[in-house]
């Protein structure tokens, strides 16, 4: 029986403007599978309904609501429960589902009787990410905290004598990025700066996150802090709220994590850096004194401030270039869910795509917590 797969539209924010490119249909064309787009679909990216038929004459345009009750359901970000009630028991959704943040929803879905996959848990035999665009998350990110840095700079007139020192809490892949991010920001500076004072870059290890004294005296010395951290337990932050008064007034603190607060589960999820908000493709910078920290001073303290660059969707700063990487690296794993439909996967599958749906299910993961 031939699947109806239905693509949403991305509307969290204004400047939210990714969607699958019209090549990513031209690829399902020859797939059993029908597929519906939600109308209006690519148009904050200038592609119109003619662009995608050009490339795939099968597509069907359709309603929001419409989309929501197909056998399958892909997009990006995670639409809001009340979107997700439009779902039909027994059917599927593709998204960046975040199991490891997002308790509350992965218990909503499952209630729905929803089969979820996460493309954010896409993974290798060896837990690398496939569906992954660390590079631009990173580079986004750094490109407007290290901007911001400077024109605090200039505003409170700081002697640039010494190098920026840049400090990453987190060493893995998008703590890898971030320090590549940094390096290639410095060297474009390097050609067109003649005075130019250089960067340097510290990555942070628990050994000195952990060691009051030790992380007070880098902290001091730091411009720029990014959390780039990935933590097991969610409840604790990594930097107290007091700890952000020893960096200097004028240093940036740069969310590249962007965990959200959540204190609608058992367990209370809180920032790695403790009392910064959290930004998104409408707002990636805050002031000390905006009113985002408003709602947060009612869960978490605030007291200590610095100019926080945050967002919850940083590879959308970019979204032609995220998008074409997303399509590539999805492409091959949404066809073994085309060809074996989402009961019959098989983790131990000699096909590699399919080892990496598998890895992708809430069935997965609700399975590794047991175990």
């Amino acid at each position: 029986m031939t699947k109806n797969f239905g693509f949403l539209k991305m509307n969290k924010e204004i400047n939210e403007k990714r969607a699958f490119l019209p090549d990513f249909f031209e690829e399902l064309k020859e797939c059993d599978v029908n597929i519906w787009l939600e109308s209006g679909y690519g148009s904050k990216l200038g592609f119109t309904e003619e662009d995608y038929l050009e490339k795939n004459n099968e597509i069907k345009f359709s309603s929001r609501k419409d989309i929501f009750s197909k056998d399958v359901v892909i997009v990006l970000r995670t639409p809001e429960e009340y979107e997700l009630n439009n779902m039909k028991k027994g059917s599927v959704l593709i998204s960046m589902l975040h199991y490891h943040t997002r308790e509350r929803r992965n218990k909503f879905i499952k209630k729905l009787g929803i089969s979820a996959f996460s493309m954010d848990s896409m993974v290798d035999d060896h837990g690398k990410r496939v569906v992954v665009n660390s590079y631009g998350t990173a580079f986004n990110g750094a490109n407007i905290a290290l901007n911001e840095l400077e024109k605090k700079n200039v505003q409170m007139k700081v002697n640039n004598d010494k190098p920026i020192n840049v400090s990453v809490i987190g060493v893995g892949d998008i703590g890898l990025a971030v320090a590549k991010a940094f390096k290639n920001l410095s060297n474009e500076r390097m050609k067109s700066i003649s005075n130019y004072n250089g960067l340097k870059i510290t990555m942070f290890t628990r050994s000195i996150t952990s060691n009051e004294n030790i992380l007070k005296n880098e902290l001091r010395s730091t411009d720029i802090l990014v959390d780039a951290s990935s933590r097991d337990d969610t409840s604790k932050s990594i930097i107290s709220n007091v700890m952000i008064n020893e960096l200097s007034e004028y240093a940036v603190i740069l969310d590249i994590t962007a965990d959200p607060y959540d204190f609608d589960i058992e367990s209370f999820q809180v920032k790695a850096i403790e009392g910064i908000p959290t930004g998104d493709l409408d707002q990636t910078v805050f002031e000390i004194d905006d009113k985002a920290y408003e709602k947060i001073s009612e869960i978490a303290s605030t007291k200590f401030r610095r100019v926080v660059v945050s967002c919850n969707a940083w590879p959308g700063v970019d979204p032609i270039v995220s998008k074409k990487l997303y399509a590539l690296q999805l492409l091959p794993i949404l066809k073994v869910l085309i060809q074996k439909g989402h009961d019959n996967i098989d983790e131990n599958s000699k096909d590699y795509y399919e080892r990496i749906l598998y890895k992708s299910s809430y069935e997965c993961f609700e399975n590794s917590i047991v175990n």
